[in-house]
């Protein structure tokens, strides 16, 4: 089979139309298993090694982080590691214990003071440099797709999820503000990334709902995150770009709203909670799907069993197009990599269309 890439195949799924094959998608593939795919060590500084990869393994596009936070990586690769660190070490020289500055252990903004003293414009300071590197290393019909977001994930680090919900309840105009400090820097990047003509979409990563539901109601992550993440749809459209988002948890009360946010593309349909051929039939002619093989699947079933999995979900989602085939969140490094291969090989094989399964 011809994997080069051609990312009109992954258009035209977005677009609920049938190519030759379902595309391939994920946002996120551990550099360990994209080393061992390539026989040779690929880290996150090689753009030319994870280029080679997404091509060699049938991808249409290469997902680049342009945020303030990384997926899988807040306490390595983020941005917002790096500027709370220096914040840190500004106020109390001669802290050791990386706790200190880490989001998932430590919370920085508690009242309004700490709005003023945060320092927005060193966070503001987003590093395109891997997105403009990265073009002259695209084959041809190969695009980037930036990843961005974390609009609601960040705010609430920032502040403590307690703390978070409890002025959300008591002060929510405080909330607003950091919301709106967080999300005006994520949506001025948007014109620095449109810039670039081998930039075809923008994928927001952020987690807003549990496997029981949303994290907090609907109406507030109506109001203060999805009103945000609708402009940035219109910004997307408006250039010509594709809107993607990734959210684990149950999202079947949250749809609709999406939807209505001009969002083309919702991955992974989280299969601890959701059913996608549910999800296909209700909403499918609406929003592309990507996902959704199960991760514990990945990382405990035969490569039989993820085969079969891989057949059920195309046989479901991927006639008519709007579908691609992907994890059910991302490709970790404890997954089995035999796993990660029948995963893609039974998608390469069982994907041309017409289905026939």
């Amino acid at each position: 089979m011809d994997l080069k890439p051609d990312f009109n195949r992954f258009l035209a799924a977005v677009h609920h139309q049938e190519t030759d094959r379902v595309p391939l998608g994920e946002i996120l593939i551990d550099y360990s298993v994209q080393s061992k795919f390539l026989g040779r060590t690929v880290t996150a500084d090689d753009l030319a090694g994870q280029v080679e990869f997404w091509t060699k393994a049938g991808y249409d596009f290469i997902p680049i982080t342009v945020s303030m936070m990384s997926p899988g990586k807040v306490t390595e690769e983020s941005k917002i590691t790096r500027v709370l660190k220096e914040m840190v070490l500004r106020e109390k020289p001669g802290t050791t214990d990386p706790k200190a500055w880490n989001l998932e252990m430590t919370s920085f903004i508690h009242e309004r003071p700490d709005i003023d003293k945060f320092p927005w414009e060193a966070a503001a300071d987003i590093d395109f440099s891997k997105l403009h590197a990265v073009k002259k290393l695209l084959p041809p019909g190969m695009k980037v797709i930036a990843i961005s977001g974390k609009i609601f994930t960040l705010t609430w680090m920032l502040m403590g999820f307690n703390n978070f919900a409890l002025k959300l309840a008591l002060d929510e105009s405080f909330v607003a503000e950091v919301f709106e400090r967080v999300a005006t820097i994520q949506f001025k990047a948007l014109e620095t990334i449109f810039a670039m003509d081998h930039v075809a979409g923008v994928w927001v990563v952020d987690d807003v709902a549990f496997g029981t539901g949303p994290m907090i109601s609907p109406a507030a992550l109506k109001k203060h995150v999805f009103s945000w993440y609708k402009k940035v749809g219109q910004r997307c459209h408006d250039k010509n770009r594709i809107f993607l988002m990734h959210s684990d948890g149950d999202l079947s009360t949250l749809m609709d709203d999406l939807i209505a946010m001009d969002l083309d593309v919702i991955q992974p349909i989280d299969p601890s909670c959701m059913d996608m051929a549910k999800v296909k039939k209700q909403w499918g002619d609406h929003i592309c799907l990507i996902g959704n093989v199960s991760n514990e699947l990945l990382r405990s079933a035969t490569s039989q069993e993820i085969e079969a999995r891989v057949k059920e979900l195309l046989r479901d989602a991927a006639p008519g197009g709007g579908f691609a085939l992907g994890s059910g969140n991302s490709v970790p490094n404890w997954a089995k990599y035999e796993n990660y291969l029948a995963m893609r090989e039974a998608c390469l094989k069982y994907g041309g269309y017409p289905i026939k399964l």
